[in-house]
């Protein structure tokens, strides 16, 4: 863990709030990679993770952004409380969304939000003098992160800002957008959840594979499919435990005793990721790849669930 102050607080856009964390020592921070998130500990106990998305040379600073939204579970309305010079605890960067350097071409998507990872893997690619192009979708300049930023910038020749206003009919044509398959291009999405199943699909619709695909989500969307009761097996003891509709894995575990590490508790971030000995799982998160889901050998316990009557779990 890392104690930071934050250092300032700029308004980005509309509802969006951009942070600068420095190290409370003033020693430089750990480096990180294009792409990568850090977990803040808030004051009030609640963990999330932001994406950095300042230049990945830099090591006086780290960089995030955060939007407060309407369905907040409390993380960004805590985070928009905050004044400068409050302290608070980071993890060490990780990176589940990382740059393919081999490609020869590389497309960014972004919407809203979804900016920040994108942005600092522009800065990154514009610096090793990498191909690339940025395409980023929101519904008007005042709803968009950094967009003089990315004006201003040294790529600025290479972003195309797409404002739509809401309207169905000023949205650019996706497809035309990825253009066909190409074995050495590949292409990185971050925003809402509609928005990244729309890239997605579209990419898929014109052939590109799925190795050449790469996402990252802010928030799971509402899971409205039904959570019906079933049972795990822990491996090391042979204890059965149910586990009733509406409460996770997580939760029963917790409370014989049995502690695994969470962060997002959405099925995003792949920190609770448990192995699957026998039974299927009912996969509910969106950090495991579908060819990693149909393996049904490891599962997220924070929000997934089983479809057979039991699963046995390598704990």
């Amino acid at each position: 863990m890392i104690d930071v102050i934050v250092t300032s607080i700029e308004q980005q856009a509309q509802d969006i709030l951009g942070f600068e964390l420095a190290r409370e020592d003033g020693e430089p921070l750990p480096a990180f990679s294009a792409g990568a998130h850090i977990d803040v500990h808030l004051p009030d106990g609640l963990v999330r993770q932001y994406s950095l998305c300042n230049h990945p040379e830099e090591r006086h600073r780290y960089q995030i952004a955060v939007l407060q939204s309407a369905d907040s579970r409390g993380g960004s309305i805590a985070m928009h409380g905050l004044q400068p010079g409050v302290r608070l605890r980071i993890s060490e960067p990780r990176n589940l969304f990382a740059l393919q350097h081999d490609a020869k071409r590389h497309l960014l998507m972004a919407g809203g939000i979804g900016i920040t990872p994108i942005l600092c893997m522009a800065e990154r690619l514009s610096h090793t003098g990498g191909d690339f192009s940025l395409h980023y979708f929101a519904r008007s300049a005042q709803q968009a992160a950094f967009v003089e930023r990315l004006r201003q910038s040294p790529f600025a020749d290479r972003v195309h800002l797409h404002f739509d206003a809401g309207e169905p009919g000023k949205r650019p044509d996706t497809k035309a957008l990825i253009g066909p398959a190409d074995p050495h291009a590949h292409l990185y999405v971050c925003g809402p959840g509609g928005f990244m199943e729309h890239v997605l699909g579209s990419a898929r619709d014109l052939g590109w594979a799925s190795d050449n695909l790469h996402r990252e989500y802010f928030s799971a969307e509402a899971d409205e499919q039904p959570k019906s009761g079933f049972e795990i097996q822990l491996a090391s003891s042979g204890e059965v435990l149910q586990v009733p509709e509406g409460v996770s894995v997580v939760e029963v575990l917790r409370d014989i005793g049995v502690e695994i590490p969470v962060s997002c508790e959405q099925g995003i971030c792949g920190t609770c990721l448990t192995r699957v000995l026998e039974g299927e799982p009912d996969h509910r998160d969106l950090f495991l790849t579908e060819d990693e889901q149909a393996a049904n050998d490891q599962f997220t316990p924070c929000c997934s669930r089983a479809k057979s009557a039991r699963l046995v779990l390598d704990i």
